[in-house]
């Protein structure tokens, strides 16, 4: 069990290990009993977030051209629906190395997700874990070659039904996901109480505005694109509605909200908590601007298939440059209006919208009036 905990509010939850980092310690234990003709019962791997996982290996195989076995997953104190499943690995040797997904791992039938069409849905920083993985293995008993990696969850299935992934576009399973391999877990009442706290510790430190990001993407650009000090910011993720109602109740005198698109394009539909579980309307909103921006119907029919925003403005491009500018136009202001109609005139609203595939800037509401006096308090 790992013992590695976050608070929320006044809340102490559990971390767990995500699906992703299932896989990869499976696929390095199932490595090295195909290497040493033994089976192991525990391995470890490092994570990306810098955590080293020490799992229980279960259900160890060894045949004479591939081993297999099975890590559980641990969510902690996450309400994962997946807590519990076994994730297998089964390896054999081959010249290069090879994932592929096997019994209860889904297939992308969707452009615009992690990985291309057709492929299975085992996103790209999972797979890199897998390769760290396996490679360890190989240098320890010094082997050359590669692997084949099938990963397959056999509850996966089943289990697909209960989540997103057929609308996203993933038949046939559930993904293998994770970014920092570690499960954070998630209440609502506490992480609105944890932007409460943060925006109460901003307020005593002097600001007068409140800076708001919505996640990791959006912390990045502050820092790299607005040139804004990132601990500076608070982190709202999906609650972008309590974020304005705290800072009003806070009595800032503003807030300037950053964020991607795909999750700022719900706000344009008056969406204020951007969680998919809550709801979506994402492609509704899109094609609602492509009318009022005048694009032609059947280009917009083809978007409501899309599982993604950026997949969405790549067709949208079609209609041409000005109609496309038009669109986002709409949408910044259909953003600023919600944003601006939440806040109720206690306080400035901006937001700044952005995409790393498509190169445009949405600054709406009062966006440059708060970086400027956001910046201006930084530099003191």
């Amino acid at each position: 069990m790992l013992e590695e905990y976050v608070y929320k509010g006044t809340q102490k939850l559990r971390c767990g290990y995500t699906t992703g980092s299932c896989a990869a310690a499976a696929a390095k234990a199932a490595a090295q009993m195909l290497l040493t003709g033994k089976k192991v019962s525990n391995v470890t791997i490092m994570t990306p977030k810098g955590i080293r996982l020490y799992l229980e290996v279960n259900d160890a195989i060894i045949t004479e051209n591939e081993a297999s076995c099975c890590i559980i997953k641990d969510s902690g104190d996450d309400p994962d629906i997946t807590n519990g499943i076994r994730v297998y690995a089964k390896v054999s040797r081959s010249a290069e190395n090879v994932i592929v997904g096997g019994k209860g791992i889904g297939r992308i039938t969707k452009p615009g997700l992690d990985q291309p069409v057709g492929e299975a849905a085992i996103n790209s920083v999972p797979r890199k874990m897998i390769i760290q993985a396996i490679s360890e293995a190989a240098e320890e008993q010094d082997y050359k070659g590669g692997f084949r990696i099938e990963i397959s969850i056999p509850e996966g299935e089943a289990l697909a039904h209960k989540t997103f992934n057929p609308r996203m576009g993933i038949e046939g399973g559930i993904s293998v996901i994770g970014t920092t391999g570690i499960v954070e877990p998630m209440s609502n009442t506490a992480l609105v109480e944890t932007i409460r706290v943060e925006s109460k510790m901003r307020k005593a430190a002097g600001d007068r505005y409140l800076l708001v990001n919505l996640g990791n993407y959006s912390g990045s650009f502050v820092e790299d694109e607005l040139g804004l000090p990132l601990d500076r910011s608070v982190q709202c993720s999906n609650f972008i509605g309590d974020a304005v109602d705290i800072a009003a109740e806070l009595g800032f005198d503003g807030i300037l909200i950053v964020g991607h698109i795909g999750k700022m394009v719900k706000v344009g539909a008056g969406i204020m908590n951007t969680h998919s579980s809550i709801a979506d309307g994402r492609m509704e909103t899109v094609i609602t601007c492509g009318v009022l921006a005048g694009i032609d119907g059947g280009i917009l029919k083809r978007v409501i298939d899309c599982v993604t925003v950026d997949a969405a403005l790549d067709i949208i491009l079609e209609a041409g440059e000005e109609k496309y500018l038009h669109l986002l136009d709409i949408l910044g202001k259909r953003i600023a209006f919600h944003l601006e109609h939440r806040a109720k005139c206690a306080l400035l609203v901006g937001s700044v919208v952005f995409s790393y595939k498509h190169p445009f800037l949405l600054k709406n509401g009062s966006a440059d009036d708060l970086i400027k006096a956001i910046s201006e308090e930084s530099n003191g």
